[in-house]
């Protein structure tokens, strides 16, 4: 049974940074799609980054491009997701799943085994 524990969450004024980390046990990062999406109350969840297996192709949601890098760390089963020029609108509950499927996807639908998440909230 894998588990995936997310870290790094806090609070954060608007135009600085933060990096989460996502840790998993059990089968390895390599073998999955790994993703990050968050959520803020009674919405759905929204799609903000994910990386192949091999670390070589990476989608992200266009309101986040060139502001988060998201990355894997296959040896150490763990992915980041490295924020920067963090907005108000950023605030949410991030999480790390994981995808099965073959390509990078942006869907809720192809991910499970979701973990708890860790809050961001950003201030103005």
């Amino acid at each position: 049974q894998v588990q995936l524990v997310e870290s790094g969450g806090g609070l954060v004024q608007a135009g600085g940074s933060l990096r989460l980390s996502c840790a998993a046990s059990g089968r390895t990062f390599s073998d999955y799609v790994m993703g990050w999406f968050r959520q803020t109350p009674g919405k759905e969840r929204v799609f903000v980054a994910a990386i192949s297996r091999s670390g070589g192709t990476t989608r992200y949601e266009d309101s986040v491009k060139g502001r988060f890098t998201i990355a894997s760390d296959n040896a150490k089963n763990l992915v980041f997701l490295q924020m920067n020029s963090l907005r108000t609108e950023d605030t949410a509950d991030y999480s790390c799943p994981r995808s099965r499927a073959g390509p990078v996807r942006a869907d809720v639908a192809a991910y499970d085994c979701w973990g708890q998440g860790t809050q961001v909230t950003v201030s103005s």
